[in-house]
This record gives C-alpha cells, structure tokens and sequence, in this order.
C-alpha cells in the first residue's frame, strides 16, 4: 500500500456515502491550494486529469 493510500480509505471511510457535485469539490480543491499553495501543481494536474475523464491526453497538442 502507498502512504498516499491511507489518505484515500479515510477519505472513502468517512465520506463515502455522501453525494457531492464537481462544484463542491472545485470549491474544496481551490480552498486546500489557497491554504496550501505548494501543492497548487498537483492539485491542478489532478483536477485536469480528473476533467479529462481519468486520461492523460492533452489536447494543445
């Protein structure tokens, strides 16, 4: 299992029944860099990938 794992069962664990909309987690996702601007690449290469469909295509290209 990966450290980064455990973060991701928390997560499920505590919150998995809820229904959210990508509204919500854009909102949460912009609060975490603005408090945390170091991860601001990842979290935004996460949020491109998650837009995508799960994919790594880039379409500039």
């Amino acid at each position: 299992m990966y450290f980064t794992d455990r973060g991701i069962e928390e997560l499920v664990t505590r919150r998995g029944e809820e229904e959210i909309s990508f509204a919500w987690l854009g909102d949460q996702l912009q609060a975490f860099v603005d408090a945390h601007p170091d991860f601001e690449v990842p979290v935004e290469r996460l949020a491109t990938w998650l837009a995508r469909g799960g994919t790594d295509d880039d379409d500039e290209d």
